[in-house]
């Protein structure tokens, strides 16, 4: 006979005001990531407002509203942070409400054990299961290493979040939990489709040559992965797998149209395996009780050894700017924090290690600012910007234009391939700016 755990959850059950009485003044206070946001015990943190005095609270990728960010604009009682930004957590940023936490995502365990304290966690969970068990959900990439190293944990059981299926990590029994809140939620909020622009498009067309059938892809989130999976799942390609930070409804698309296998993955073979999930209801009914995907902490799925053993490992991400040297910016433009280090850097490293594996990072090749004014993307040289990726980490790097690989390539090669790239109407000025830093040969294409 299964041990009954009505017992003890009944006694572990609190209201969110009562929960949260385990906040103390100058506490760290953890709401983990995305959907694993306690919306309940955020909205009663922020009640207590005048009660504490310096607590400190962290995420990342969380829509808001976040409460104790709002409700305490001189950040004398709550002071929040965020270790990559969504785009609301990037408004906070700009308001001075929000302090950004550089993190290279495959650290993210080692940085709580060894680094960071946490008095309480807050995290939503699944409702528990007949063994004991709540489901991290979506939220497996960051939420155990956190639960594990803090004094106090609350779970605020959702009703929405859907169970995923997990490598480890995925859980959290009830004998770890200090006390459970219960309440009505409202369906998740998933914001605006991003739909892929004609730029979008011609990027990853420019991509589209470079994958093999049995290729495992890494895409990123926004309106050119999603360009990606719309282009491979009306291509040739087959037997595709799926080894990614963060599952997006390109990796649907590319279910959907019978591309997406993992076959043929070097290792978790027939699993596609991501760490978070931010998407439609129709990501998350696909996510939901299947057996043929598995949620694995970040310490995993972002490991850069972990991925150079996937044959054909193939890693798409984004960036802001790329100066002549090979840079890159990719989480903010000048100071202003927009995303965050992220798990560019792990695939980078990770993919371009792999049997057959590349890695790219691409962006358009202008913007245009506020004042309709139109800027390259490509720069003579960074000044004062945030560096995600080094150059000497840099490999392929992709525009409307074209493809190029930087790696074991010279300044002045460096420069004219970025050049090539670049948008004509920018080319010619680039062309004087690396002359004037002496890496461009007399002998190159003008």
């Amino acid at each position: 006979m299964l041990k009954n755990f009505m017992s003890e959850y009944q006694a572990k059950l609190r209201t969110p005001d009562e929960a949260v009485r385990a906040v103390k003044n100058g506490d760290w206070v953890d709401y983990t990531s995305s959907l694993g946001k306690p919306v309940l015990l955020d909205q009663a943190l922020a009640r207590r407002r005048d009660e504490l005095s310096d607590v400190k609270i962290r995420g990342n990728l969380i829509d808001g509203p976040i409460m104790v960010a709002e409700c305490d604009e001189n950040q004398e009682h709550f002071t929040y942070h965020s270790w990559h930004c969504s785009s609301y957590e990037r408004k906070l940023c700009d308001r001075g409400l929000c302090y950004y936490i550089p993190m290279v995502f495959h650290n993210n365990a080692a940085y709580y054990e060894f680094f960071l304290d946490v008095n309480v966690v807050m995290v939503s969970v699944t409702p528990m299961d007949r063994h004991g068990y709540f489901n991290f959900s979506v939220n497996t990439g960051v939420a155990a290493p956190i639960t594990r190293m803090a004094d106090i944990v609350i779970v605020e059981v959702n009703e929405h979040m859907p169970v995923i299926h997990g490598g480890y990590d995925e859980c959290i029994h009830i004998s770890e939990v200090d006390f459970i809140v219960e309440g009505p939620h409202e369906p998740f909020h998933y914001g605006k489709l991003i739909r892929p622009t004609e730029i979008d498009r011609k990027i990853s067309q420019q991509i589209i040559p470079y994958l093999v059938d049995g290729a495992t892809l890494q895409l990123g989130i926004g309106s050119m992965p999603n360009a990606l999976g719309e282009l491979i799942a009306e291509s040739d390609l087959k037997d595709l797998g799926m080894h990614t930070e963060l599952c997006s409804d390109a990796f649907l698309s590319l279910h959907n149209s019978g591309k997406l296998t993992n076959k043929r993955k070097s290792i978790d073979r027939g699993k596609g395996v991501f760490g978070c999930a931010i998407g439609s209801p129709e990501l998350f009914d696909w996510l939901e009780d299947n057996h043929g995907v598995a949620a694995y902490p970040l310490e995993y799925v972002n490991r850069p050894s972990i991925i150079a053993q996937i044959d054909n490992m193939v890693s798409i991400n984004s960036c802001v700017a790329v100066d002549l040297y090979g840079q890159v910016a990719a989480e903010s433009s000048g100071s202003r924090q927009i995303s965050g280090t992220g798990g560019q850097l792990d695939f980078l490293i990770g993919a371009s290690a792999s049997k057959g594996g590349k890695a790219f990072i691409c962006m358009s090749s202008t913007y245009t600012d506020k004042k309709s004014v139109l800027h390259s993307r490509v720069r003579p040289q960074f000044n004062g910007d945030i560096i995600t990726s080094p150059r000497s980490q840099v490999y392929f790097l992709a525009t409307e234009y074209g493809v190029i690989n930087l790696e074991g390539r010279s300044t002045w090669e460096r420069a004219e391939g970025l050049i090539s790239i670049a948008h004509p109407d920018f080319r010619d000025e680039l062309i004087k700016e690396a002359d004037a830093r002496r890496i461009w040969r007399r002998s190159n294409r003008r």
